[in-house]
């Protein structure tokens, strides 16, 4: 009983906490924007303006995905498609917000001939290239068995003609003359 009443209030209060955080890390990259009119050095705090924005979308999806999941009062027979969708639009998120991060500081770099320190940008982007494998993988593992997938092989000229082969011929009926009045 106290499982039933405490797991949706949990549920619904860590939502709101991320959806909180998420509303004022938009508010600072809202005001990180405003600062660029403002500063001298203009591709940091571009750069400083966009990662908080995708910081906050990542912690806004992290926000819905807990509400969604956890607070329903009906537990659905299948919850896997909810947690797959779930984690897929949170990993994408955070994929995107690595390889942003990653060819931000490649340029950055670039630009203050600090070519000795392009290790850390390329870990970066290598594992946003990892974290985007991995989430492949899992969206192939956990896939239903009635979606259609990409990776399913097309059916190639051979299997139609194959096909057409083996199929049972059309009728040939004749139609009979119809008698106009």
């Amino acid at each position: 009983m106290l499982e039933t009443y405490l797991k949706p209030l949990l549920a619904r209060a860590l939502a709101l906490l991320f959806l909180a955080f998420s509303l004022v890390l938009g508010g600072l990259a809202v005001y990180d924007i405003h600062l660029l009119f403002t500063s001298e050095d203009l591709i940091t705090t571009l750069i400083r303006s966009i990662n908080t924005a995708f910081i906050a979308l990542a912690t806004f999806e992290l926000g819905v995905g807990i509400g969604k999941e956890y607070s329903a009062k009906h537990e659905p027979e299948n919850i896997f498609p909810v947690v797959r969708r779930t984690i897929t639009r949170f990993v994408g998120v955070v994929t995107i917000a690595l390889s942003l991060e990653g060819l931000v500081m490649v340029i950055k770099y670039s630009q203050m001939d600090l070519a000795g320190n392009l290790y850390y940008p390329v870990a970066i982007i290598l594992s946003a290239a990892f974290l985007l494998l991995a989430l492949g993988v899992f969206i192939r593992l956990t896939e239903a068995e009635g979606e259609t997938s990409l990776a399913k092989p097309r059916e190639t000229a051979e299997t139609q003609a194959d096909a057409a082969r083996t199929a049972p011929p059309p009728e040939t009926r004749t139609a009979a003359p119809t008698q106009r009045r």
